[in-house]
This record gives structure tokens, C-alpha cells and sequence, in this order.
């Protein structure tokens, strides 16, 4: 069996001049997916919760007290950043749990080879690197709604004196930095873990890729909550920073 691992997704098919490629297609099923259960569940909501429900709100509620403490313990803000950081939590992790949907044994002829029909979605950089934009939009604008337009840009551009100056070149190679460490620490995990047990299944495909798989399953979970806790911790900066102006 030949092992064929890209760096990049493969297209599937092409909508007009769109191509439709592995990762974007499992994007979509687990974009679906989540809306379902969002509004099945919604519909399905009791005064007197049963098991399933009651599940769900402990979670909530845990998610929720961790993000108040994170944040500070003011839940005016943690009630402004809950539905942002625990919606990105549960897309990333519900995303990656997608990857062990058997996808990649199923695969079509694209017009120039065999490709799998499915493929890890943040196993494809493009992908991480909108959540990653998003994630610092969301971290800017936080910054000027607290500090206002001319007191944020203040913050990089400060001519008042050299150290100033430089300081301000030192938070624009920061917010650099933080595109590159948000978005290289979630592709290069998932992308090595997809990777790795493709390689032990054309090894040795019975027993040997279990334990790396199970460990594939507690990195899911690791990645997510890396990704939205540390963007959970650049918001707070933020907004630290703008109260300190």
C-alpha cells in the first residue's frame, strides 16, 4: 500500500472556479452538524431536565465559572466572551473527534489521482489560519472598544519617546507572534497525529495504531482547549491593557 501524505487538502470536485476540497467538505458536515444539534436541542429543552440535559448544563456551567475566573470574576465580561470561546472550543473539538470518522479509507478520482474523500479539518493550515484571524479581530476590536481607536493604535505607535517607540514595535511583533503560535501549535499537532497513524496503518494496521489513536482522542480535546484558553487570556490582555490606558 502506498502512503501518500500532502501538506495541503485535495480537491474533490470543482463549483465554478471553487474547488471543493477534502478538509472544506468535512468543515461543512461538522458546521451541519452542530447546527442540528443547537437547534434540535434547543426545541427539546425541559423545565425538568432529564439526563442528557442535565449533562449539558454542567458542562455549560463549568465552562462558564472557568471562564468568569479566567477572565477575572466580573460576569458582565465573561457573559460578552462565553459564547465566542465556548463556541470555538466545541467547533475545534467536535472537528478534530471528526477525524476518526474513516473518511480517508474512502477515496474518489479528482481527474488526476485518488484522494481521500475526507481529511482533518485542522489538519488543513487555511482553515486554522481563519480561526486564528478571527480569534485576533476579535482580540483587536475588544482592545478598541475599551481603549478607543486613537488611545489602541497608541499602544503600537508612540512616538512620545525612543523606549516608547520601541516598545510599540515590540507589540506589533507580539501580535504577529500570536498568529503564528495560535495557529502553527494547532495545525503542526493535529497534522503530525493524522500523519502518524497513517503511517502505523500501512505498517501495521490491526492493534499497533490503537494506543496512538486513543492518544489522537485526548490531543483533540488538548488542542481545543489550548486554542480558546490562550485566545481567552489575549482578550483579558486586552482589555487589561486598555484599562491600564
Amino acid at each position: 500500500m502506498k502512503l501518500d501524505i500532502s501538506l495541503s487538502p485535495e480537491p474533490l470536485f470543482h463549483v465554478g472556479f471553487f474547488p471543493v476540497t477534502n478538509s472544506f467538505l468535512l468543515m461543512v458536515g461538522v458546521s451541519l452538524f452542530l447546527v442540528l444539534v443547537a437547534i434540535i436541542g434547543g426545541r427539546r429543552l425541559k423545565s425538568i431536565p432529564r439526563t442528557f440535559q442535565n449533562i449539558v448544563e454542567v458542562i455549560f456551567e463549568g465552562s462558564w465559572n472557568f471562564i468568569n475566573s479566567t477572565i477575572g470574576g466580573d460576569p458582565k465580561k465573561t457573559n460578552k466572551v462565553f459564547p465566542f470561546i465556548f463556541t470555538l472550543f466545541i467547533f475545534i473539538l467536535v472537528a478534530n473527534l471528526a477525524n476518526f470518522i474513516p473518511g480517508s479509507a474512502l477515496t474518489v478520482y479528482n481527474g488526476e489521482k485518488f484522494v481521500p474523500v475526507l481529511r482533518g479539518v485542522m489538519a488543513d493550515y487555511g482553515m486554522v489560519f481563519v480561526l486564528t484571524i478571527i480569534s485576533i479581530i476579535t482580540i483587536q476590536v475588544v482592545g478598541v472598544i475599551m481603549c478607543g481607536p486613537f488611545g489602541y493604535i497608541s499602544k503600537f505607535i508612540n512616538f512620545k519617546s525612543p523606549i516608547s517607540f520601541f516598545v510599540g514595535i515590540l507589540e506589533i511583533v507580539g501580535e504577529v507572534a500570536k498568529i503564528i503560535s495560535l495557529s502553527f501549535r494547532l495545525f503542526g499537532n493535529i497534522f503530525a497525529g493524522e500523519v502518524l497513524i497513517s503511517v502505523f496503518l500501512v505498517i501495521f494496521p490491526f492493534l499497533l495504531p490503537l494506543p496512538f489513536m486513543c492518544l489522537e482522542l485526548l490531543t483533540a480535546l488538548i488542542q481545543a482547549f489550548v486554542f480558546s484558553v490562550l485566545t481567552l487570556v489575549f482578550i483579558k490582555m486586552a482589555g487589561e491593557t486598555a484599562e491600564s490606558h
